[in-house]
């Protein structure tokens, strides 16, 4: 050990050691509403170490990159894990990218392979490629050795949403998966008997970590619903195999609500990361299930931080606390740390073990967003007496109204709960010569309706002089509101 990091440290391994205790119980079920393709975990730890075999029998040395196109099916999982086992580097990415997205995300990255599944849009020049069948067939080959060695070295490279229109390559060590056992008490409240349904795509890092990564690491079950499942389905997937945590970004959950199904008599709670949480769908879920759902606040850059959890809930409107073991600051703009009570922007101290090591071939930008001995998150935040922290917006998503500053959440918060509001939004629109707080939504609702709510909760300055209705919402690849998206879409100065 050195400054408290293993010295012979391997991600995968550590994820995989608890299924060493129960080999014949069930580590995955990739389900749909007629069936699940299982997994135990004696299955899954050989098929990601004979991949790791069939790797580095391909010519494959420690250190490689590999790109991982692979859609919703358990070869993505064994194919990040068999690259972490055998030493390369895997990236994964949202198989929802285009040809052109992959093309210039390779010119980054320059990898030494590429696992590609069936349809999905590979980077143009492409020679050396993987069909994720010919993977499967590497799963029988002899068990490869873990590549160990100090937690602080590269294990992963994961791709920023680009909600700024520039997504960024994220270099991650070993060690942020010690990070994540942080989040076992401090929100999952995970335990080795749960069944955790997590809604997302394999390739999200949400779904990376939260759905698969920490159920494992726990000795645990992951459920991952099958490609192409409707949303609507997930709770009757949920009942019929005896899910006791759902995971899922907040939409999600809305959209749930929204379908006809029974109770979820084994469910304990539901986990829900990716965009901020409503209160008003928090009250809703919990009408509805008699259980609550616990938020948390992370991003590319850094796993989940704060967040509340079965043994400390977050007050209503925040985001949670700073997890145990984190050390978190609301920090002024020339980097002092504030009391309690003042907003400023939100940051995570340099000694987090979850910490990224830096942007790929971007020394100055890596630099950029620390400020002495803190990571700068981007979020305005302030904390409560209590160590609560809400988080205002990002600090290039707040919006100038009159010259007061006025945070997205502040405004969607009071237009939610109008009936037939559907999915909302808010941003700052251009205009010829000003710019105007704008509200969008996309459901049945009025925009008188939409209107009346805004003048009866909200102070004038902070009321939307716009409202339209849209279809749908923009969104990252990974579910997030893309506000950049709808301001270029609205703006009136071009």
């Amino acid at each position: 050990m050195q400054d408290g990091k293993p010295q012979d440290f391997n991600l995968a391994e550590h994820v995989l050691a608890a299924g060493l205790e129960a080999p014949d119980k069930l580590a995955l079920a990739v389900v749909s509403a007629t069936g699940a393709d299982r997994w135990s975990h004696a299955r899954l730890r050989a098929a990601v170490l004979g991949a790791a075999t069939g790797l580095l029998d391909r010519g494959l040395r420690p250190g490689d990159r590999v790109l991982l196109r692979i859609g919703n099916e358990p070869a993505f999982p064994v194919a990040y894990l068999a690259c972490i086992a055998a030493g390369l580097i895997p990236v994964p990415t949202s198989a929802m990218l285009t040809g052109r997205e992959v093309t210039k995300m390779a010119a980054d990255i320059q990898p030494a392979l590429v696992i590609a599944g069936d349809g999905i849009a590979l980077p143009e020049g492409t020679t050396n490629v993987l069909p994720a069948d010919q993977l499967a067939a590497m799963t029988a080959l002899p068990s490869a050795d873990f590549d160990r060695g100090d937690a602080d070295r590269l294990a992963y490279i994961v791709y920023t949403s680009g909600t700024s229109g520039n997504p960024r390559a994220v270099m991650h060590a070993h060690r942020a998966i010690l990070a994540r056992r942080l989040m076992f008490e401090g929100w999952y409240g995970l335990q080795p008997s749960d069944r955790l349904l997590h809604a997302g795509a394999f390739n999200w890092t949400f779904t990376l970590g939260t759905g698969l990564m920490d159920p494992w690491t726990a000795g645990a079950t992951a459920l991952i619903p099958a490609e192409g499942t409707a949303i609507e389905q997930i709770p009757l997937i949920a009942r019929r195999h005896g899910a006791t945590l759902i995971a899922a970004a907040p939409g999600v959950f809305r959209r749930m609500l929204r379908a006809d199904w029974a109770p979820l008599p084994d469910l304990r709670h539901g986990l829900t990361a990716g965009e901020r949480l409503d209160p008003e769908l928090r009250r809703a879920w919990k009408d509805r299930t008699g259980t609550d759902l616990h938020e948390a606040m992370g991003m590319s850059e850094c796993s989940t931080f704060l967040s509340g959890s079965p043994a400390h809930h977050a007050p209503e409107g925040s985001a949670g606390y700073p997890q145990p073991g984190r050390r978190v600051a609301i920090l002024s703009d020339d980097g002092e740390p504030l009391p309690p009570g003042q907003s400023g922007i939100l940051a995570v101290h340099r000694t987090d073990p979850g910490l990224f090591l830096g942007y790929l071939g971007q020394p100055e930008e890596t630099a950029e967003r620390f400020q002495g001995d803190w990571f700068l998150t981007g979020d305005l935040a302030v904390q409560a007496e209590d160590g609560a922290i809400s988080t205002l917006g990002r600090a290039d998503d707040m919006m100038n109204a009159g010259g007061f500053r006025v945070a997205p959440a502040e405004v969607e918060d009071v237009l939610v709960p109008v009936p037939g509001a559907g999915d909302v939004a808010v941003t700052e629109l251009p205009v010829p010569g000003a710019s105007i707080i704008a509200a969008f939504w996309t459901g049945p609702a009025t925009p008188e309706a939409m209107r009346a709510a805004g003048e009866a909760g909200l102070a004038r300055y902070k009321q939307p002089r716009e409202f339209i209705r849209v279809e749908a919402l923009p969104r990252t690849p990974t579910g997030k509101i893309n506000r950049r998206a709808l301001r270029e879409a609205h703006r009136k100065d071009a």
